[in-house]
């Protein structure tokens, strides 16, 4: 399925509105998502994982599994480093994912600029840059790191939201799957997720 990351939350602050969508598919053993991002300015400082991925150009994907009281965070940027965690809240009982269950998170990043040819994206760090870029993010996340106090049965919801932010580029952006009704831009919050189904 084809999901539009496209709610402009805090328009008055922060208007920019990259273009953003991400196809959701799923087997029995792993979720993918391939990300696809165009907009004006690209950012990838963050190399290594659990790194602040999400001050760069970056996707981000949140989750829950119904009833379960904590939730998951798999955040990208746009050279394949990524932040993994599973938590109560922002700040409460947070639990990095080890190096080792990162690794088996399959990820494929390919950037290219207007009329130039895709480009595979190694983790060579690079300041902003300006111009029209296109990016795509293509990752497999094992189910069992999602589903710890139970086995999937399909087919399967899965509360979650879809996210795209800059934090520390010029135009800062936090764009949503489904809308968040906050003051101020918040991602980790749980009660505005909507429901995936997976097959």
């Amino acid at each position: 399925m084809k999901l539009y990351v496209n709610q402009v939350n805090w328009r008055e602050a922060y208007p920019e509105k990259p273009e953003v969508h991400v196809e959701v598919s799923n087997d029995r053993e792993a979720l993918y998502l391939h990300w696809h991002v165009q907009g004006g300015q690209l950012r990838a400082v963050t190399t290594e994982d659990q790194g602040p991925v999400w001050e760069d150009s970056c996707v981000e994907f949140f989750c829950q599994v119904p009833g379960e009281r904590h939730y998951c965070n798999f955040e990208c940027n746009c050279i394949g480093a990524m932040v993994g965690s599973r938590r109560l809240s922002r700040n409460e009982e947070v639990v990095p994912f080890s190096a080792s269950e990162m690794s088996r998170i399959a990820r494929r990043c390919r950037i290219r600029r207007a009329g130039e040819e895709w480009v595979a994206a190694g983790r060579t760090a690079f300041e902003e840059q300006d111009g029209c870029f296109e990016w795509e993010a293509e990752l497999r996340i094992p189910l069992d790191m999602i589903f710890r106090e139970s086995k999937p049965v399909f087919p399967q919801v899965l509360r979650a939201n879809f996210y795209k932010c800059a934090d520390k580029t010029k135009k800062p952006h936090f764009l949503s799957w489904q809308p968040i009704r906050t003051e101020k831009p918040d991602f980790h919050r749980p009660e505005f997720f909507g429901d995936l189904i997976l097959n």
